[in-house]
């Protein structure tokens, strides 16, 4: 029974690794960056991408929403000026990279695809996406041991968001361990601290991504 189960993970695996190669080279060859956005539930993922499609209008922004079976985020963000992509998971907890294969080749006219995960900090972590950032994204109100409790998802962000800062004396957490965690676990990753109901940490998040841009080429790609 055992090795049954090790062997159809081992393949289901080695499968997303290979779409997420192609998704890889699809993007590069059509100078897309794509931001791969992780958080547990009500972290600020969805209002994270409406704010950044306000803030980079110059920018032609697709965007994939994935939620087990909900709407809310997409009709939410479709709203805006972007190209919004649902993808509905079923029972599963995570984007893998065959379902990012088929949307993101409706976003070929893009420069910048931001992908918002399931809300989940677990099940994300062994699927790459094919993308070329990987966010985690937390909120103090989930508590300040949350980064410490989900160390591995940590360990393979490019950038950690800590939001909800504001709250935090409030909701009895610290944002200086959260920090701290986050440094410990993952020393190479940018630490960004936010409050997006206050604006605040939103344009070093602005200047992130448009670095990222800059550096594959894609900002002048279309313009």
């Amino acid at each position: 029974m055992h090795r049954v189960e090790i062997d159809a993970q081992v393949n289901l695996l080695g499968e997303n690794k290979r779409y997420a190669e192609e998704n890889r080279r699809f993007l590069r060859e059509r100078g897309i960056v794509a931001v791969n956005i992780m958080g547990a539930i009500g972290s600020g993922k969805t209002l994270l991408i409406e704010k950044t499609v306000e803030k980079m209008s110059d920018v032609k922004i697709g965007v994939i929403l994935g939620d087990v079976v909900c709407r809310a985020d997409y009709e939410r963000v479709s709203k805006h000026d972007v190209v919004a992509e649902a993808i509905n998971t079923g029972k599963e907890c995570h984007l893998d990279a065959y379902l990012i294969h088929r949307s993101i080749r409706k976003l070929e006219n893009v420069n910048l695809i931001l992908i918002e995960n399931v809300g989940n900090l677990v099940c994300p972590v062994d699927f790459d996406l094919g993308e070329n950032k990987r966010v985690v994204m937390v909120s103090v109100t989930e508590g300040d041991d949350v980064v410490e409790k989900h160390p591995e998802i940590f360990r393979l962000a490019d950038v950690i968001i800590i939001n909800k800062t504001e709250l935090a004396e409030f909701v009895g957490a610290s944002v200086e361990k959260m920090e701290k965690d986050a440094g410990r676990l993952n020393p190479h990753a940018k630490i960004i601290k936010m409050d997006l109901k206050q604006n605040r940490g939103i344009e070093e998040w602005i200047e992130f991504l448009r670095g990222v841009m800059d550096v594959s080429g894609s900002t002048s790609r279309n313009s």
